[in-house]
């Protein structure tokens, strides 16, 4: 009898806490970003008179307080935490805290404790996990054919980030999936399939990442393949005889052209040849020998003019050399 009225109180009193405590709205779990703010939020859902709300983080040897709001003596941070956490809402009833700048060391449960009158203590309880995530990395490459591409996706997080890639139409082979783990905690996770291009329409490669609740994700386009009808081969194939009859033809022409005035000028330049050295040997004897005579006649001239002056000089110098001896 005794043991059943002792399961029947700790049963009331289970059923009891349990009622006041779901009094309390508060969200489970808050996730937030390394280097981010988090918002921890707790209310009552009935209004009550309280008297102080109590934040506290649960800790392996205990709970640890970290700031009290009281309704005589108003908001008041802890030692080692001013800077660090302060109050988002000023009432009772409403009672929010902003961690700043988390870290490895927020992450964990924190409890919300509204101490009330007459029903005592309420509390709630909420959780914060920390994710990193950066954008992810998408990249198209050609592969060893020509009619399909290598896609792949890289992420880094943490925790482990889950990639997946996605494409308008089902043309992507198997994924294959590498990780690699960061010194600073992260992981690098990189996902590639190779692509079946298509000949009709291009395709839209999506990459989707998620680290806990959080995803991002990011697309590229990937043009279609250009495809070469007979008709365009022909047309080619044509284009390419005509170019190159036309420039026979025009290589004849300019051939022709050459000869035929090359031709032409071979008389020309023998009857020129066969006039020009008689002329020229009839005017140089015919301008030579007048020369020549007059050059004759000169000399002999001069030398008539010399020879009667050359014995007036003799005496002339024998005299001068009597009259200073």
């Amino acid at each position: 009898m005794a043991n059943s009225a002792v399961i029947f109180f700790l049963f009331v009193v289970g059923v009891f806490e349990k009622g006041l405590t779901a009094l309390i709205q508060t969200q489970q779990t808050v996730v937030a970003a390394v280097g981010d703010e988090a918002c921890l939020t707790c209310q009552l859902t009935q209004s009550k008179d309280v008297l102080q709300v109590t934040w506290q983080k649960i800790l392996p040897e205990g709970e640890k307080n970290l700031a009290t709001n009281n309704k005589f003596f108003g908001q008041r941070v802890n030692a080692g935490f001013q800077g660090k956490l302060k109050f988002k809402d000023v009432g009772l009833q409403n009672c929010s805290i902003v961690i700043r700048e988390v870290t490895e060391n927020d992450k964990g449960c924190y409890l919300c404790l509204f101490n009330t009158y007459p029903d005592g203590a309420l509390t709630g309880r909420t959780c914060l996990q920390l994710y990193e995530l950066h954008e992810p990395i998408l990249h198209v490459r050609e592969s060893d054919s020509a009619e399909e591409s290598v896609v792949s996706c890289s992420a880094t997080g943490r925790p482990a980030p889950t990639v997946t890639l996605t494409v308008t139409q089902p043309h992507l082979s198997d994924h294959n999936t590498g990780r690699v783990n960061n010194t600073n905690g992260t992981v690098t996770v990189t996902t590639t399939a190779e692509l079946a291009r298509s000949r009709d329409n291009s395709a839209q490669v999506g990459c989707a990442v998620r680290v806990l609740s959080v995803q991002k994700e990011v697309f590229l386009m990937i043009p279609e393949l250009k495809q070469t009808s007979a008709d365009d081969d022909l047309t080619l194939i044509i284009a390419v005889v005509v170019v190159v009859a036309c420039s026979c033809c025009v290589f004849a022409v300019v051939a022709f052209l050459f000869i035929r005035k090359h031709k032409n000028s071979l008389p020309q330049k023998d009857s020129e040849r066969n006039k020009t050295p008689q002329r020229t040997i009839r005017d140089t004897h015919e301008t030579k020998t007048p020369l020549m005579k007059q050059d004759n006649e000169i000399r002999q001239r001069t030398s008539t003019k010399k020879s009667p002056t050359s014995p007036s000089v003799r005496p002339l110098t024998s005299a001068v050399k009597k009259l200073f001896t």
